[in-house]
């Protein structure tokens, strides 16, 4: 493994810690939850995950409401 990578990964590793808080930030919960930003961005816009947008700049999401709406629909 280079450099590059092991910085990476040292990097993710030290988010995953931070991301402790119950307000995750878009990258944080992008983190949490294992979708792309890219994806974040459509569910956010189509307002099909739960989040905030004070100001209407950053968006917002509360821990909570996000591993709710990701365990959702489950099947016995």
């Amino acid at each position: 493994m280079n450099n590059l990578e092991l910085e990476d990964r040292l990097l993710r590793i030290e988010q995953m810690l931070g991301a402790t808080k119950e307000v995750l930030t878009f990258d944080e919960a992008c983190l949490y939850s294992g979708i792309s930003r890219s994806y974040m961005y459509k569910l956010t816009s189509k307002e099909l995950i739960p989040h905030s947008k004070p100001r209407g700049k950053f968006i917002y999401f509360e821990r909570s409401k996000l591993n709710a709406w990701l365990l959702g629909n489950q099947k016995a």
